[in-house]
């Protein structure tokens, strides 16, 4: 999850901490011997990605941010995920898990990182559609994920951290509750992303492939198509051509689904912001990034 197109700055313990985990990982994993290029990939706030490139190749070396834990990301999920998503076809084929350095290391990927504009062209979405069912028709993983729990979770941390939240979060609360009673119950929760930003998305022209796969888990699929449909700012005729191509046909239940779990990614987000704001220790505006996604949510709810 990324909070902006203007990365935050890391603070220096932190950046020297993940120096150390990045070292132990190279020393660890044979793949990496030899590494002669050591590159940080841009974003990333709850973690840091370095392209290594050695004689075997290229790969990537993910650390994971301490204390992320408090966002509900659990990295013994995140592997299985990234080893679902491999196996399905739609994810970097997984090298090596080093849990005590937090760290994953996956063999890079080739392709133009999306952007909500490429996303937004037929053939890109067709592609992006294609790779996001597949995982979702593929084994389960470990782990569940519910936008309106995780809500639940975030604001009561973040009230617990002394966050101060807008005057109007109490209504916007109300109202997701009454999308989460129009949603019901997941009859068959499948294994879902849960956080398909644009930059998620690796295209080489023939197929997309995901990447970060930290807030994966059992869930609704619709929650993924809404928060693919709000992260590339999908009209109507998007999200009607999402769904075609998703389903092959565009219902009413459909629609209506999608249009309500994109408010319930916005809350998601802007919880995610506010409690980022309690507990983080990078320079960023957390709190202007909350109340942007709770205003979004307050001017689309009906």
């Amino acid at each position: 999850m990324t909070a902006s197109e203007n990365a935050p700055k890391s603070e220096e313990p932190q950046a020297h901490e993940e120096d150390a985990h990045l070292a132990a990982a190279i020393a660890a994993v044979p793949e990496l011997y030899g590494a002669h290029s050591t590159a940080v990939l841009s974003g990333g706030i709850t973690n840091r990605n370095y392209r290594i490139d050695t004689p075997r190749g290229a790969f990537v070396v993910r650390i994971g941010s301490a204390g992320a834990e408090a966002l509900g990301i659990d990295r013994a999920r995140e592997h299985q995920a990234s080893l679902a998503a491999m196996l399905a076809g739609v994810g970097a084929e997984v090298i090596a898990f080093l849990p005590e350095h937090r760290a994953i290391v996956t063999r890079f990927l080739s392709g133009r990182v999306l952007t909500a504009e490429d996303v937004r062209e037929p053939e890109v979405l067709r592609r992006v559609v294609a790779a996001v069912r597949k995982f979702h028709e593929g084994a389960s993983i470990p782990g569940s994920f519910s936008p309106f729990e995780t809500v639940r979770e975030y604001h009561a941390r973040a009230m617990a951290h002394g966050v101060s939240m807008p005057d109007r979060m109490p209504a916007a609360l109300e109202g997701l509750a009454r999308i989460e009673r129009e949603i019901g119950v997941v009859v068959e929760p499948r294994p879902c992303h849960n956080d398909l930003l644009p930059a998620n998305f690796i295209d080489d022209g023939e197929k997309v492939r995901v990447i970060d796969w930290e807030y994966a888990g059992m869930g609704d699929v619709f929650f993924d198509l809404g928060n693919l449909a709000t992260n590339s700012q999908l009209d109507e005729p998007g999200e009607r051509a999402l769904l075609e191509m998703y389903f092959g046909r565009v219902g009413d239940e459909h629609l209506r689904r999608l249009k309500l779990m994109r408010l319930a990614s916005d809350m998601r987000e802007s919880l995610w912001g506010f409690l980022q704001a309690g507990i983080s220790p990078l320079d960023f505006d957390f709190r202007s990034y909350g109340r942007t996604h709770l205003e979004r949510f307050l001017a689309h709810y009906p």
